[in-house]
């Protein structure tokens, strides 16, 4: 295998998710200095479901008329857009507007939008690239999107975003019964400054995006990656344009001439009941990594302090790539291991899940133990969904070009219906409590 066409996909790959993982970092220095404060956060959840409208185009289009888009030239535009809206984020993400007697961050969520769609719109469109290269190499850009969370989550630490000081606080407080009066401690939180802007980390958000859209050019153009393609491909020429046309799957060049097909999905290799396991279990998994375990970590993680939280965000960003590894040698295609793996990281969800529902005072909140429980809890949670998320991409790219964009279209439904549920459980209902990481007493 060539070690340049690996580094290109992961390359590839961490252009996926790049810009929205690197805005949600960004929050804690953004936050303060918008007119919307923290309600940012789940006006950021509404505009990248409607991004959605962007793989639904693709998959409509795949599925009524396919061959009609060019994927190249799709993928060319949204990382070209993609580079230049976090290029214009750097600009104007602190201008506002005055919109019905308010002022409003119009700019900050427009561009919002853009990158959003961008992010989505990569699922249906760089997985069913990925079939031009061999097997191996699908695993390769995986890792690159894990890098695509780890990378942003890294640098924001070097720029202290969300370092918070307990600052001492004098209150007097006058007592007119006796006319005396007493002066008790408090402590107050205070954000510390960031080591450098947020300009600074927009504009290296767009560099990683100008890096994707080079690597995307080397993967199309350059020759020791051509030799990369598997035998069950030609390329072919037309009027209009240079597309790739799959002639078969590649898992029927392994076929025996009378086996019967199990189902009309992909090769046939997967029962209808199999196939409809493999999306459940792909939305599923995605909805609680992407939606709904996100959406609750700082609930979960601060009771136990913010050396908890910021080591459980960067951890978890690091077991995501590192579950890719582990599939690049261990590609176990089985539906058993997958159902356990998932049950196992769904356990262990659902512990994260309670502690963020006892927030402000979560067990063990008062012990190192709960802490360490918390971080752990975290990296086994994204290591075995991750892995699994791996694995259904592995088998889908066996049945086919058609089965990855399904695939993208699986994650962006489990990736919505998680949306769907917890934007009113947390931001409408209020289900879950903060508290104040400087004065909340336990018992």
């Amino acid at each position: 295998m060539s070690l340049l066409t690996h580094l290109l996909a992961c390359l590839f790959g961490m252009g996926s998710w790049v810009s929205i993982n690197g805005l949600w970092v960004e929050l804690p220095l953004i936050v303060p200095q918008i007119p919307e404060g923290w309600y940012l956060p789940s006006y950021l959840s509404v505009l990248i479901q409607m991004a959605n409208i962007g793989p639904l185009f693709v998959t409509l289009m795949h599925r009524f008329r396919p061959g009609a888009l060019n994927e190249a030239a799709v993928i060319y535009l949204i990382i070209g857009v993609g580079t230049v809206a976090t290029f214009l984020m750097g600009f104007f993400w602190k201008e506002t507007v005055v919109v019905g007697g308010g002022s409003r961050s119009v700019a900050l969520l427009v561009l919002t939008f853009f990158l959003a769609t961008v992010d989505c719109t990569s699922s249906v469109t760089f997985l069913p690239f990925m079939m031009r290269l061999k097997t191996q190499y699908l695993t390769t850009y995986y890792i690159g999107e894990g890098v695509s969370g780890l990378l942003p989550a890294l640098v924001a630490l070097i720029q202290g975003v969300g370092v918070v000081h307990c600052i001492n606080s004098t209150q007097s407080l006058n007592h007119t019964v006796n006319s005396s009066s007493s002066v008790t401690l408090d402590l107050r939180a205070e954000y510390q400054p960031a080591n450098f802007s947020a300009e600074v980390f927009f504009f290296f958000l767009s560099a990683m995006m100008l890096v994707c859209l080079l690597a995307f050019l080397m993967l199309n153009y350059h020759p020791s990656v051509a030799r990369e393609h598997p035998n069950g491909r030609v390329k072919e020429k037309s009027q209009r344009n240079s597309e790739w046309v799959e002639e078969k799957p590649m898992i029927d060049s392994l076929r025996p001439e009378n086996t019967k097909r199990r189902s009309g999905f992909g090769a046939g290799s997967y029962s209808w009941a199999q196939v409809v396991y493999i999306f459940v279990v792909l939305a599923w998994v995605n909805a609680l990594t992407n939606v709904v375990l996100p959406s609750v970590q700082s609930y979960s993680c601060l009771p136990y302090g913010n050396n908890a939280y910021h080591l459980s965000a960067t951890m978890a960003a690091v077991a995501n790539p590192l579950a890719c590894l582990i599939a690049m040698f261990f590609p176990i295609r089985s539906l058993l291991l997958m159902g356990a793996l998932t049950v196992t990281g769904s356990g262990v969800g659902v512990y994260i899940i309670a502690m963020a529902v006892l927030s402000p005072c979560p067990l063990l909140v008062n012990e190192t133990s709960g802490g360490v429980i918390m971080v752990l809890a975290w990296i086994l949670f994204i290591l075995t969904l991750s892995y699994v998320k791996v694995i259904i991409g592995v088998i889908l790219r066996d049945e086919g070009h058609s089965a990855l964009v399904w695939c993208g279209a699986g994650v962006q439904l489990g990736s919505l219906l998680g949306a769907v549920t917890m934007i009113p459980v947390v931001n409408v209902y209020n289900f879950f409590s903060s508290g104040d990481p400087c004065n909340t007493k336990c018992p």
